[in-house]
């Protein structure tokens, strides 16, 4: 038993069908709402020690939008990418298991480039994605070939750093 989990349960016992109501309001769906705030409490499990919490509420709340936008991020890439196969012949179509890694990957990738300008992010899905030349990026984005070099340079670079980091 770690040290922060005596704390976590009063946590959890205090605050946790409060943030399941809040989640509630937010997403719209129980199941969407308790596993947030499962999610939550996951992760507070994982870490050594809790800080001390003058706001656990807040606290709370932060963490669980956190999850929420990553969870948004991930539907609505998931949805993309049902539109996608949705214009591919029966033939092409990917099995479940294949299906679940690209969406897996789908969310990597997109959390790699959290963070990066719209535009930069643009660029580098355009290039790695899609096969776009540089030259076929400027003319689609309406920016100069030095543009579409520096934000390609931009997103590797910010690639590198979370990778490494």
């Amino acid at each position: 038993m770690s040290a922060a989990e005596p704390a976590l349960d009063r946590l959890y016992a205090h605050h946790s069908q409060w943030l399941r109501a809040v989640m509630y309001r937010r997403v719209g769906c129980r199941e969407t709402s308790a596993d947030l705030v499962q999610d939550v409490f996951l992760r507070l499990l994982g870490r050594a020690s809790l800080p001390i919490l003058e706001e656990p509420r807040a606290y709370l709340a932060r963490i669980a939008h956190g999850l929420m936008v990553d969870c948004r991020r991930r539907q609505a890439l998931e949805r993309a990418w049902l539109d996608k196969l949705a214009s591919l012949p029966e033939a092409d179509m990917p099995s479940p298991e294949e299906h679940l890694q690209i969406v897996e990957a789908l969310a990597r990738i997109d959390a790699l480039l959290d963070g990066l300008n719209p535009r930069v992010r643009r660029v580098f899905l355009l290039s790695r994605l899609e096969g776009k030349s540089y030259p076929q990026i400027a003319e689609q984005l309406s920016v100069s070939l030095s543009t579409v070099e520096k934000d390609m340079a931009q997103a590797l670079r910010h690639c590198y750093c979370v990778l490494m980091g």
